[in-house]
Parts: structure tokens; sequence; C-alpha cells
């Protein structure tokens, strides 16, 4: 693949406006183009008019650290949103700012997690206890958030009892006065072990209230005339796995090809890996922080009907989700906007329903957790029907959206301005990317480097570690870390991290004297 150094300058466009639509927890082979046992034709509707990006990844497997890496285009270990339960300093200059500064009309709906659920006296919040049902603030504030002009928030995957804010105020608008019915306690009222099919009618959820909401602010911004940028954020198909009917019923479990863990695969991986094959595993030494651990527990929760109605359940929930994006793609085309809109989907991290007997999401460094489903379309732009392997972070989308406006990047943002591979996608703006995971101040801090060919994942404070070679093992089912045929891979790859750690520093401003 050709690298961007190696061509001449880029044509500049007309700056564009921005739409970014995001699932929540999305696993990269969840769109029908690709996979047939799923239904999007609205996301294969976006394959044929765009590119996409076959080798994208999150900066981090969970939902807070990789959000504020999307707005401030720095990773999480520079942003300091580390791990789920922390919050995104405000002190941080975010891409919404930046292109409101330069007349663009911003604003986000549906899911934020930029901040924690639990408030305390040093970190406050707006997305958790205390805030979240108090209705009377929501109608009063819609912005600003982190540098959108306008923030409608909604923070509940399904039926939690996180439901509140903005969304709430919305199911009360359309008559349905009993929404506490349909979400658990102590907000409402809903059975928490009543998991697929969601009572809950389809007008009412989340995702129809997005696409509204989303539609009304696209022709505010056509009939003002102005440039914007708008992120569609859906929570699906975040689990629980909870989805109205039709889409509850529109997948046959038996007819689905379900992952399990092969015989001994874990068995030269970390010993975190094979502990959740266990059906009571003591994970209490990596216990430091006093909350719960994403991942670490058993990975046993289903019985084999279950697994296969959880499967199911959560590819109706995308397939559901994919309508609602579909509106939003009509109504942009209805008021004439589709021409000038940059669109990008993509989701924040991807999922784990049966891959190497894993379920959900933790310290996992496999491809069906780090890498994640990623389109660009921009008519007469960006290619259309077009797939490329040129590697792509979240952590760059601010870059190259600022890129694409026409505005200088800060030297504080450390992701990559791929406007150029975007354009051609036979370039590529980088050779490896970098996830991180820290869960735990030092017993769950990994990071993981991944190039054309290989990843390596490396622990704080351990010896052991995972190599994979993803050309000739693509199920990542053999680790070659403590192969001694590879030892000299092994100290390669730990270089190539070392020079990719090192580069991805941030220079906030230019050296400007001798001293």
């Amino acid at each position: 693949m050709k690298k961007l150094e190696e061509r001449g300058s880029v044509m500049k466009n007309k700056r564009p406006n921005i739409l970014l639509i995001t699932s929540d927890q999305q696993h990269w082979n969840t769109i029908g183009a690709f996979n047939p046992e799923i239904s999007t034709p609205n996301l294969d509707r976006l394959v044929k008019e765009g590119t996409t990006f076959d080798r994208a990844y999150c900066p981090n497997p969970t939902c807070t650290p990789t959000r504020a890496s999307i707005i401030t285009g720095k990773y999480p270990s520079q942003h300091g949103a580390w791990t789920l339960g922390t919050s995104l300093s405000e002190k941080h200059t975010t891409i919404g700012e930046l292109l409101g500064k330069d007349e663009y009309r911003t604003a986000l709906v549906g899911k934020a997690h930029f901040q924690q659920v639990t408030p305390t006296e040093e970190h406050p919040t707006l997305e958790g206890r205390g805030t979240l049902h108090d209705y009377e603030f929501w109608k009063k504030f819609n912005g600003p958030y982190y540098g959108f002009e306008v923030a409608e928030m909604a923070r509940n995957h399904t039926n939690e009892w996180l439901v509140g804010q903005h969304y709430v105020l919305w199911l009360e608008e359309q008559g349905c006065t009993n929404w506490r019915d349909y979400f658990a306690a102590p907000t409402g009222t809903m059975d928490e072990n009543k998991l697929y099919h969601w009572q809950l009618p389809e007008k009412f959820h989340y995702n129809s209230w997005i696409a509204e909401r989303t539609n009304e602010l696209l022709e505010s911004y056509k009939e003002e005339d102005e440039s914007f940028f708008l992120w569609a954020s859906f929570p699906d198909p975040h689990p629980p796995y909870l989805v109205p009917e039709p889409w509850a019923s529109m997948y046959d479990p038996n007819t689905l090809t379900i992952p399990h863990v092969m015989p001994g695969e874990h068995d030269q991986n970390p010993p975190h890996f094979g502990m959740t094959q266990q059906e009571k595993p003591d994970f209490s030494s990596y216990e430091e922080s006093g909350f719960s651990i994403h991942g670490y527990h058993s990975h046993q929760v289903f019985t084999e009907e279950e697994h296969r109605k959880a499967v199911a359940t959560y590819y109706g929930m995308v397939s559901f989700m994919d309508e609602q994006i579909g509106r939003i793609l009509d109504r942009l085309e209805e008021l004439g906007l589709a021409e000038d809109t940059l669109i990008v989907f993509t989701t924040d991290h991807g999922h784990f329903f049966g891959q190497h007997g894993l379920q959900f999401k933790g310290g996992f460094h496999y491809e069906d957790l780090l890498k994640i489903p990623f389109i660009v379309k921009y008519p007469n732009v960006v290619p259309a029907n077009t797939r490329s392997n040129s590697l792509q972070s979240l952590v760059d989308l601010a870059p190259t959206f600022l890129s694409f406006a026409g505005l200088p990047v800060p030297g504080a943002m450390t992701g990559v301005d791929q406007a150029a591979v975007w354009r051609e996608p036979e370039l590529s703006a980088r050779d490896h990317v970098i996830c991180e995971f820290r869960h735990e101040p030092t017993t769950i801090h990994q990071k993981t480097y991944v190039n054309e060919r290989y990843k390596i994942t490396v622990y704080y404070n351990q010896t052991y570690g995972e190599i994979f070679d993803l050309q000739e093992d693509p199920e990542e089912l053999h680790n070659l870390w403590a192969d001694e045929r590879f030892k000299d891979l092994k100290m390669e790859l730990l270089l190539k991290y070392a020079w990719a750690e090192l580069g991805k520093e941030a220079m906030p401003m230019p050296r400007v004297s001798h001293a």
C-alpha cells in the first residue's frame, strides 16, 4: 500500500457538512453486505455509496475512553478519561468547539458517556445519579456540552435504570406516560430478568427518538443554510439483549452461526483468559479500586439455547438501528444535503458474543473487540463501492474532520489526519494502531500494537503477553509470545511498539527558538 508521504498534495474540496453516526459495542462483522446472516439494507447502502475500511480500530475497547478520544483526537492515556467510571475534563479542546468557532453548527443526539455515573464533590457529573432523573433540569438544559452547541442525551442501554435526560422528556411528549413499565428498578418497574423481547413499542424506542431529533436538526440547518457537525449516537446493540418486535423475532436462533471457544486455545494465553472459562474463577487479586471489573468473571453465562437467543436478539438490535439510520439517510437526501455531507458510520468498540468463549467485553484484545465497522461516504470525493485495508483509528476522526473543514489540526491532537486516505483509499497514513485498556491502576493495564500483519499485547509489570500473526492465524488461536521460534519477531515487535509509543506523544506547539 502506498504511503501518504509518497504522493503530492491532495486537492482541497468545498468544506462539507459532517454527519457522524455511531452505534455502541457493535462487532465488525455485523453488516449485511459482508455477512449474509444479518440484514442491514441502509448500512449496505452506505457500503455501496462509500468506502469501507476493513482495518479500523478503537483506541480503547470501552465507552468513555474511546468516546473521549473521538472528540479530543487524543488517546485515553493522554486525555485522562482512562476507564469507565472516569470523566473527561472539560478543559480539553474538542472537535465541536473548534468547528463551532468556524461557524459550524454542532450537535450530539443520543449517547454521550463522557462522564461517570456516580458524582463526587471533586468530580460532579451530568450523566449520573442525581442529575439523570432531574427532569426539570433537562427541560432547561440542552447544551453546550463538550463543544456541542446542542446536546440531547440518553444514558441507558435498553431497559437500564439509567434511563432519563432528554429521552424521558420525549417519551412523555409522545404520550408514553407509563414509560417506567419498560425500565428496570429503581427508575422503573420492569422485571430485570426479562430478556430478548422488549415490550416497549418501537415508536417509543430511543432509536426512533434519535432519528427524529437528528432529522429535525437537519431540517433546521437546511432552512438556515448553515454548515453542521452532527453526531447521531445510538446506544444499541450494547446489551442487555432486548429489542421490540418485529425485531425480537426477526432471526431464527437455530439458523445462525454461533461462535464458541476452541479447545486449548487459551493454554498459551495470559491467565485471565483461561479463568473466564471456569465456573467460579477468583479474580480478587486483580481488584484495586473496589469497583466491578468488566470481563473479569466467568463467561459461562448462557446455556446453548440462551446463547443462540442472545445472538439472534443482538442481530435484531442491529437491524432495528439500521432502519432508523435509513430514516436519517433518507431525510438527508430529501433535504438536498447528501451531496455536500461527509458521512462516517462506525461504533465505539467491538463485542464478543461467544468468540473465544467470551461474552461482552474486557481485557481481551482480540480483533472481535478492537476492530470496528467503519464506512465513509462523501459523494465525488470519497470513492464509492470501495474497500480498503488502510489502517484507521477512531482517534483520527477529529483531525480528519478538521482537515476536511479546512482548519488546522492542533499540535495537542495525536490522531492522524486521514483526509487524503479517505479520498484515495489505496494510500495509507498509518503503519500501525495502538489500542489501550487500563481498567485498574496497576493490575489491569495493557496496550496492543497492531500493524499490517502482526499484533502484540504487553501488560504492565507482567512477563506474559500475546503475539498473533493475523495473516497466518486470522482467528487468533495460536499465541506466539512464549514460542522460542518467534523470539526474534517478539523483539522486533516490542521495539516497534516502543517506537509507536514515542511517536504518539503530543507536541502542543512547535519549537520556535534555540532556547
